[in-house]
This record gives C-alpha cells, sequence and structure tokens, in this order.
C-alpha cells in the first residue's frame, strides 16, 4: 500500500522506488527519536537530496556558472520543536546524538559531521537577532549519500538543519528574513555564506566550516527541477536555464574511494584553486582601481577586459601570494573556458539533442581538470575513462576534486549491465578501493529539489 509521504514526493517528481525508499526511512527515524528521548507524534518530514555538478569546475564562488541537478538519494530528516533553546540532532544511522545550547556563541566542534548543523544554528542567531528566543529542535537523520564523495553530503545537510529550524521558528514569517531572502535563490546564496562563512549582503559573516566553496551545492539542493539540468551564475545566484535531460538516460555514480573530505586534509588543496581567482580579482582592483568583487564580474566589466587583465597578471609582482603570474594565468584560463565556454555550449547541445556533441564538451572539460586545476586522482581519471569505454555518452569528475566521484550518462535500458561492468573494471584497477556501506555504484535520475512532506 502507498503511503501518504510515498504519494506526495512522487507528486514533487520523485521516482517510484526513490519515494519508497525515502517514505519507508521516516518510520525509522522517529522510532530513532523516541528512543534519543523526543517526541515524534509532532514531527516534520523533509528530504533533503546530493546533487551533481555536471559542469562548473571550480567556478562558483568566483561568480561563474555552473550545470547542475539533484540526485535521488539524500538526507531524510524528521524535526521537533522545543521549548527551549537546545539543538539535539541524531545521526539515526549510528545512534551518535549531537546537542548544544544554540546562540550566537555557539561552538562548531572541528572535523565532525555535528560541525556542519552546529555552523548554521549559530549563524542564524547572529543573523536574525529577532529570533531573541530562538527554538531548538530534536532532529533525526538518515543519509544514503556517500560520504566525502562529491555528492554534497554536507551541503545537503546544511540546508536540512536550515529548514528544520527555520520552520519551529517560523522564521519565514519574520521581516528581518523577507528583506534578506526573497526567494529559493536568494536562500541558496545566504547558505553558501553560511557555509563559507562569507558575509551576505549586509549579514555579517562568520568562521564557516573552513572551507572557501559557492553556492551551487545549495543552488542544486533548493532549486533542481526534476529531469532536468539547471544552469545557474553565482554572486549572486541567478538562473539562467533549464535543460531537459534526453528521454531514455540517466546518471550512473562511481565513487572512486578517495575521500573528498572538505574538512579534512583536502581541504587546503581545495581552498588553494579558490584563493588563485581572489588573488587574480585583488590584483585587478589594484591596477585598475576598480571594486570588482568576482572574477566573473572583472571580466565583465568591458569588451577588453579578459585581454587586459592577461597583460595586468604577465607583469604583476605576485610576492607573498603563494602563486606565480603563470599559475594565475592558469587558473585564470580555466575558469574562463568552463564558465564562458564549454558550459553554454553543453547546454545548447543538450537542448538540440546532440548528444555527440556534448559528450565533446564534457572531454574538454574533464581533460581540462586533469591537466589545469590538477585536482583529480588516478582513481577519478580511470572511472571518467572506462565509463565512456564501456558506451556512456559522456563522463566527467565533479564536485571539489582530490577524491570524490564520478558522473556518466547512459542509456537507462542497460544502466544494470553497465553499472556491474563499470564497478568491476574499477574494482580490477584498484582493488585497495573498497565499497563504501552506502553504495559506492548506483543510478539516479534528475531529482527534485528539497522537500517538506507535510
Amino acid at each position: 500500500m502507498t503511503s501518504e509521504a510515498e504519494e506526495k514526493l512522487r507528486a514533487g517528481g520523485m521516482s517510484r522506488a526513490s519515494a519508497a525508499r525515502h517514505a519507508a526511512r521516516f518510520a525509522e527515524l522517529q522510532s530513532a527519536l523516541r528512543a534519543a528521548g523526543g517526541d515524534p507524534s509532532r514531527a516534520a518530514r523533509y528530504v533533503v537530496p546530493g546533487r551533481i555538478e555536471v559542469l562548473g569546475k571550480h567556478t562558483d564562488y568566483a561568480g561563474g556558472r555552473s550545470l547542475l541537478c539533484a540526485v535521488e538519494r539524500g538526507f531524510t530528516l524528521v524535526a521537533v520543536a522545543r521549548d527551549d533553546a537546545r539543538m539535539r540532532i541524531l545521526d539515526a544511522r549510528t545512534m551518535e546524538l549531537a546537542e548544544s545550547e544554540i546562540g550566537p556563541a555557539m561552538e562548531a566542534p572541528p572535523r565532525h559531521w555535528s560541525t556542519y548543523p552546529f555552523t548554521v544554528a549559530r549563524r542564524m542567531a547572529r543573523d536574525f537577532p529577532a529570533l531573541s528566543s530562538i527554538r531548538g529542535a530534536d532532529i533525526a537523520f538518515a543519509s544514503d549519500l556517500p560520504r566525502a564523495a562529491g555528492v554534497s553530503s554536507s551541503s545537503a545537510l546544511v540546508v536540512a538543519t536550515f529548514l528544520a529550524l527555520a520552520d519551529v521558528n517560523e522564521l519565514r514569517a519574520l521581516p528581518d528574513f523577507t528583506t534578506h531572502i526573497a526567494d529559493s535563490e536568494h536562500l541558496a546564496g545566504y547558505l553558501g555564506a553560511v557555509e563559507n562563512g562569507w558575509s551576505f549582503g549586509d549579514l555579517a559573516g562568520d568562521t564557516g566550516v573552513g572551507t572557501l566553496g559557492g553556492s551551487e551545492d545549495h543552488t542544486a539542493i533548493l532549486c533542481a527541477r526534476p529531469n532536468e539540468l539547471v544552469q545557474y551564475t553565482f554572486r549572486p545566484v541567478e538562473f539562467e536555464r533549464a535543460v531537459p535531460l534526453p528521454d531514455g538516460y540517466s546518471f550512473a555514480i562511481g565513487v572512486s574511494g578517495v575521500r573528498a573530505e572538505k574538512t579534512g586534509a583536502a581541504r587546503e588543496r581545495y581552498n588553494r584553486a579558490s584563493r588563485a581567482l581572489s588573488v587574480i580579482v585583488e590584483v585587478w582592483r589594484r591596477e585598475t582601481g576598480r571594486s570588482d568583487q568576482t572574477a566573473a564580474a572583472a571580466l565583465e566589466s568591458s569588451p577588453s577586459a579578459l585581454a587586459e587583465l592577461h597583460a595586468i597578471l604577465e607583469r604583476a609582482d605576485t610576492t607573498g601570494t603563494g602563486f606565480t603570474p603563470a599559475q594565475l594565468l592558469t587558473r585564470l584560463d580555466h575558469f574562463v573556458v568552463e564558465s564562458e565556454e564549454l558550459i553554454p555550449a553543453a547546454s545548447e547541445a543538450l537542448s538540440r539533442g546532440d548528444l555527440g556533441a556534448f559528450s565533446d564538451i564534457v572531454r574538454r572539460s574533464q581533460e581540462r581538470a586533469e591537466r589545469l586545476l590538477a585536482n583529480q586522482t588516478p582513481e577519478t581519471i580511470e572511472l571518467a575513462r572506462s565509463a565512456t569505454e564501456l558506451g556512456a555518452v559522456a563522463a566527467s569528475a565533479f564536485g571539489a576534486g582530490f577524491g570524490g566521484s564520478v558522473w556518466a550518462l547512459i542509456s537507462t535500458a542497460d544502466e544494470e549491465e553497465f553499472l556491474r561492468r563499470w564497478e568491476r573494471n574499477y574494482r580490477a584497477r584498484f582493488p585497495a578501493r573498497t565499497p563504501d556501506d552506502d553504495g559506492s555504484f548506483f543510478t539516479t535520475r534528475a531529482g527534485p529539489p528539497a522537500m517538506r512532506i507535510d
């Protein structure tokens, strides 16, 4: 018998199998919440997906563009309002409970999953002082997203925490909230700033979680469209177009097993790619007297801006920045081609059904990530290569890089056989990369955005 939750998830655009899987977890979460001392009878229910960055490697935090979709895996969450300011959040799979009083001075423990929900709660308390008596919540979650795998499990937890705390505090009814956050795009931009610690409008910045990323993850999670890819630019978040995924095709995801921990060992390498573009903008402002905040804004300032910026960087004194002029020029080249050339061309190719052209564009993006970004590992390179050898239309690593996952666009009719051969080949090539408990190889449609079920 189909449950009410399953029906609502399907009405929101989720496939039958995925809707059934998430709906079944709600009962498990309510039991876990009861076991942890919460009252599940008044629980609100949410599904918050992970995402695929189809194209847009390290572009969003510099104001560039990305081509995105949600996956149908993600966080299933139940939340109950409390009568005090305490937040208790339970990972129902491990029964690990994290709790703290919510307030502007609350601490977020480093290198732990609770860093993300505690950072959200602290920033909300600082940004919306009208919540003078903020209400806490008892929250239980379960996730079938592989962790530290590039599918944005960390940002999904950020979004899930915000949605739960916003609802129990009726945050959207506050004038302070609607002044700063008018729609889902604004909310995605705000939550990106919560995670990276930047200011958002006149809402002052915070420490964030320690990574200098952008808001493409939050945008995909909040603004995805079922069976479509969405193209956005960032800083601010602005919708450009939606492109239907071709009929009869779905995504296969292969997780390399090389963990891309944004709060772990890969963080410095990830942040270095971000800092390079920040240095480029600093040099540009110093030499031109302009006040552009992002690389994209600098390049849009005039038709000759790119040539002018190249000339500035070639002669720039970069002592003390950690980068040579040649390194900055390489980083600029990657950003410009990925954001301004490859992504618009890929969207256009898909819109006219030209999968051959789309394949060529994705291949160029992957090759440039390997050569110019230098954020690929032998494992992700092998996953992308072998996927196309096995017949995928296109395949590319995605996310922060330095590990993580690869997507492959495949025929839905052949997905089981493709997935079996892809995983078998990878395990033979890298036997030390053991499967993740949550499933390292899986298929997904382009799924719907985050949903509250009741």
